[in-house]
């Protein structure tokens, strides 16, 4: 710890703390190998942000986060709007750890329909975790923090776990329900990943030509090699396998080509705006035609009009996904309004 007296202003201490740090990082020789640190330093006020020492150092401890969440080797003074939303971070990863304990997560599953004639193909298994205060929680939010926190595969064993059972529960009555489950990119690098599927899939009893998954573009970026035998184990069992939000990350041919895909899924971002703008247009056409040329079944998702819907039977694209059709629901909700398709 560094104490700083009759210093109060702020452009003089950072002065300081960047000499400080230039000071530290400067390289040392070690047995004739070259070492450099660097340091994230953190800065509270005695008494602006606490009275005491004890409070004093948890402000400049958390300080120190925030230096080290927006880049290593940089130094950040206190924030109190920044330590709550820490505060409310770390709040939120002990609710989710007790989420799985207390059984608050759900699946709801959202119908994908043929371009052609609007009959239900299968579903997406979607989580969805009702906290006991606050509602319903935004996968968006609580998803990256269960990556970060080491929850994510307690959660993902969960979805794969309920899916399977769903799926088996329909089948079992006579209702064949293609369902895909989201599975992240720390989850695909488990090396057994595959074959705990499969192993589930078994024990469930649902045939494995009712169940995919779907992966986002940054599953590829790293452990290729891996990746592609856990894809090719699954697909070898009959799973499918998807690429998910495709044309969000660092789109590649060759991997989509390398990976040997059964579906690819265009992001919502380029399906909103389908109806106005001929680039748009262009480009989902270019990729529905790219995805037929490598024998891929095209998804198009986030679809909220006719419009767009049109255009996308037109552009002869496979299935449809998007509030237009249906929202996600419950399975028993689904379930129902599945049956009443088929009347």
């Amino acid at each position: 710890n560094l104490i700083l007296t009759d210093v109060d202003d702020n452009q003089a201490i950072s002065e300081f703390l960047s000499r400080l740090q230039n000071a530290v990082s400067q390289p040392i020789l070690i047995k004739g190998v070259q070492i450099k640190t660097t340091i994230s330093i953190g800065v509270s006020f005695f008494p602006g942000d606490a009275s005491n020492a004890e409070d004093l150092l948890q402000c400049a401890d958390s300080a120190v986060h925030q230096a080290k969440d927006i880049g290593r080797n940089s130094f950040q003074f206190f924030s109190s709007e920044q330590h709550r939303q820490i505060l409310s971070r770390y709040q939120m990863g002990n609710d989710l750890q007790q989420a799985l304990v207390n059984n608050e997560f759900e699946l709801y599953y959202q119908p994908k329909v043929c371009a052609q004639n609007r009959k239900t193909l299968g579903a997406e298994a979607l989580l969805r975790w009702k906290h006991p205060t606050l509602g319903f929680v935004s996968p968006a939010e609580f998803i990256p923090l269960a990556e970060d926190i080491g929850l994510i595969d307690k959660i993902g064993h969960f979805v794969l776990c309920e899916a399977a059972r769903k799926g088996a529960e329909w089948f079992q009555q006579g209702i064949e329900v293609p369902i895909a489950i989201n599975v992240s990119a720390k989850q695909i690098l488990d090396r057994n990943i595959a074959h705990r599927i499969i192993n589930e899939l078994n024990h469930e009893g649902l045939p494995h030509r009712l169940f995919s998954i779907e992966l986002t573009e940054t599953s590829f970026l790293h452990c290729l090699e891996e990746t592609q035998a856990t894809i090719s184990t699954l697909r070898e069992a009959g799973i499918e396998v998807a690429i998910d939000d495709f044309g969000t990350g660092f789109s590649s041919l060759s991997y989509i080509r390398n990976m040997a895909l059964d579906v690819l899924k265009i992001d919502r971002s380029f399906l909103i705006n389908i109806d106005s703008s001929d680039v748009d247009r262009k480009i989902v056409a270019s990729i529905i035609q790219m995805s037929q040329v490598m024998g891929l079944k095209v998804v198009a998702e986030g679809i909220e009009t006719e419009v767009q819907f049109e255009l996308l039977r037109e552009l002869n694209c496979d299935l449809i996904q998007g509030y237009l059709l249906a929202r996600p629901m419950p399975a028993a909700e689904f379930l129902d309004w599945y049956m009443n398709q088929q009347e």
